[in-house]
């Protein structure tokens, strides 16, 4: 069962996503936080796989949190929550190693499925938002050919993590074992001296793969 942080300044928010959340017999919600600095307290003492982060919060928005987190545990997911004014913020927040934001808009159903995509190895991204903020993390950018000697395989799983594509998706398109894929995956992070799948995402667009 997956161990849920969530991280949000407004308490009946809070209470909404944790009963949303728990209908899902694979997620439980351990531990609820105000801000990022409770949220690195609790993280602190206490084991949880999934942050489910606001972005707007008094003393430790999102963004610090995304930062500081990923730095001391890079094995937490962390799925900004976010509403459309907050496009920069979660530009920058996907900068940090974020592995996903989704709208506050969002349907139950919508919420479950990011979690999952997260936990699973993919990048949980709001279709809405999708195409406003992919264009402002990759401008100024201009296509590069990739120099970091891979092979043509990591070139192929390089590509459909840029389409945002989990660890199991990418192993039933190719043929492979879900360990294989994950081999492959930690080869081309050491390669590339990228820290995390999202960061390995933006790096295939940039580089037209």
């Amino acid at each position: 069962m997956w161990r849920i942080l969530l991280v949000e300044d407004q308490a009946i928010v809070r209470q909404g996503l944790k009963v949303i959340l728990e209908q899902d017999k694979n997620i439980t919600v351990t531990h609820e936080a105000e801000n990022g600095a409770q949220a690195i307290e609790i993280l602190q003492k206490f084991t949880v796989d999934f942050i489910m982060m606001d972005v707007r919060m008094p003393i430790m928005n999102g963004i610090e949190a995304t930062r500081y987190i990923k730095k001391h545990w890079p094995d937490v997911k962390i799925l900004i929550l976010t509403t459309f004014n907050d496009d920069e913020y979660a530009v920058q927040a996907l900068k940090e190693g974020a592995n996903g934001f989704l709208l506050k808009t969002s349907d139950s159903k919508k919420l479950i499925e990011a979690v999952y995509s997260c936990m699973q190895g993919g990048m949980a991204i709001h279709d809405e938002v999708a195409a406003k903020v992919m264009p402002k993390l990759l401008q100024n950018a201009r296509k590069e050919e990739v120099t970091v000697d891979l092979t043509m395989r990591e070139l192929s799983i390089l590509k459909l993590v840029g389409e945002g594509k989990t660890n199991k998706e990418i192993a039933d398109e190719l043929f492979l074992s879900i360990g294989t894929v994950k081999n492959h995956m930690t080869q081309i992070l050491q390669k590339t001296g990228l820290r995390d799948r999202t960061q390995l995402a933006i790096y295939a667009v940039k580089h037209d793969i």
